[in-house]
């Protein structure tokens, strides 16, 4: 198997264990050690080793540079971890027609700087952005704060270059903005963490970068009116281009930890961006203003310079390094609600902190319902474990109790596998399972990942 391996790759491989340790983790606290890892250059060996692998039955598990968080990445199962950093060109941008054409091992960040240039920007803007690359946002299909307003990699993807797991390629999508011939395997395929397919290249619609943004931070006493400014704002016709949200127990983390001078009585903070043409920029934030004030309104403080809007972020950005001074291996998890739930969702999750004696933090993206839910704990502690998980199985139902989602951005990998069949009914994931064998007949891409496992025999599709 080496030999075969080493005639596609040449000396782009690893088969030492040390050497392959590093690659069998991802930023969950999974890892598993693979047989070998292999470096791809181009197309045409990620063709060649997914022929090799059906042919032979091994597992085969494509990784960007390793920042997922549900383990989607680790290869459980062994095999060979088939690795795109490499695979790092900007093969276009196109101006005219508001596109890039990209392999898949190119930043986030990378993109941003070289379509920025052009006056454009690619919408998806994970936290992860300096590191985290364009072919794990369309794995994931992770989008960050600015999807309340621009979308997901799903509604800013207008093609790709694929290859299934019997080393078929595909080529998926147009290069137009309209185009209805034939089924939309270009947004199946993004979010499918690589379990149907592995991207090789992708078309990306770009933006042009607005003229003007402002920024807005907003104190409330209580989450019931931070939700209801939200629902407020998200229900008038300017659309903020980031809507994020911090609850009582986060905004006393920063307070007590990291050192910000917030009102003792803050029960919620949102931070708003407010987008825009340069001549009208005032009479949108106006507008948002207005839709977010009600009784519960602490204070509300605008910046018009950079230096008063990092001064506003301040807050946001003392958050997480907070939470990795207190709980350095937290369990981080990201749910979705409709937004007028918010308030249910989180006095629930305050319910079960209680009663399981963890301590919760919860932020996220308000304008999407989409929360960050994170259980401080210790995983060294094996009680305080159990009953993480007791509170954590908890809380998944009560997400779905609400009418949400139990992923919004992070993806399911093993993480949320065994609570699929909570969201999703028998029928329809009869059906995936079955899509998923069409592109990977010998189940050999990712295997074990996203889907929980099919049939009586308990075998991953």
């Amino acid at each position: 198997m080496l030999q075969a391996l080493s005639g596609i790759f040449g000396d782009a491989l690893l088969s030492d264990p040390a050497d392959c340790w590093a690659y069998g983790y991802d930023n969950s606290r999974r890892q598993a050690l693979p047989a070998a890892v292999a470096f791809a250059t181009a197309h045409g060996q990620v063709a060649e080793l997914a022929r090799l692998c059906a042919r032979e039955r091994i597992p085969l598990i494509a990784r960007g540079r390793g920042t997922g968080t549900t383990g989607a990445t680790v290869p459980d199962q062994g095999g060979i971890v088939l690795s795109l950093e490499r695979m790092n060109r900007i093969l276009e941008i196109d101006p005219a027609n508001r596109l890039a054409r990209v392999e898949p091992g190119v930043t986030n960040a990378e993109l941003q700087a070289a379509v920025a240039a052009m006056g454009f920007f690619w919408p998806p803007d994970p936290t992860s952005a300096a590191v985290c690359t364009i072919g794990g946002n369309l794995a994931y299909n992770s989008a960050g704060p600015r999807a309340v307003k621009y979308g997901t990699p799903r509604e800013n993807t207008l093609g790709l270059r694929a290859v299934t797991g019997g080393g078929e390629e595909l080529r998926t999508g147009v290069r137009t903005t309209k185009g209805v011939v034939g089924y939309d395997f270009t947004r199946l395929i993004i979010g499918s963490e690589g379990t149907l397919a592995i991207i090789t290249e992708a078309t990306l619609k770009l933006t042009p970068l607005a003229q003007s943004k402002r920024t807005l931070r907003l104190l409330y006493r209580d989450i019931q009116s931070a939700a209801a400014a939200v629902s407020a704002v998200m229900a008038q016709p300017v659309t903020p281009c980031a809507l994020e949200f911090m609850d009582r127990a986060a905004i006393e983390l920063i307070r007590d930890v990291g050192g910000l001078d917030l009102p003792a009585d803050s029960g919620a903070l949102l931070m708003i961006e407010v987008d825009g043409p340069r001549h009208c920029i005032d009479e949108s934030v106006r507008a948002v203003e207005a839709a977010a004030r009600n009784a519960g309104l602490l204070e509300l403080h605008a910046a018009r310079t950079e230096a008063e809007v990092a001064g506003l972020w301040k807050a946001r950005g003392a958050l997480s390094p907070a939470l990795r001074k207190i709980a350095p291996k937290k369990i981080n998890e990201d749910v979705v609600t409709p937004v007028s739930r918010m308030p249910d969702l989180i006095d629930g999750l305050d319910r079960l902190a209680r009663e399981n004696g963890i301590r919760i933090v919860n932020f996220g993206h308000a304008g999407n319902g989409n929360i960050h839910v994170n259980l401080l704990v210790n995983p060294d502690d094996p009680d305080e474990m159990a009953r993480a998980e007791t509170c954590l199985d908890a809380a998944f139902d009560l997400v779905l109790r609400l009418g949400g989602s139990l992923s919004g951005e992070h993806g399911v990998g093993l993480e949320k596998r065994d609570f699929v069949h909570r969201e999703i009914e028998p029928a329809t994931l009869g059906l995936m399972q079955a899509v998923r064998r069409q592109f990977d007949p010998h189940g050999i891409l990712n295997p074990g990942k996203s889907l929980p496992p099919d049939g009586p025999a308990g075998k991953s599709p």
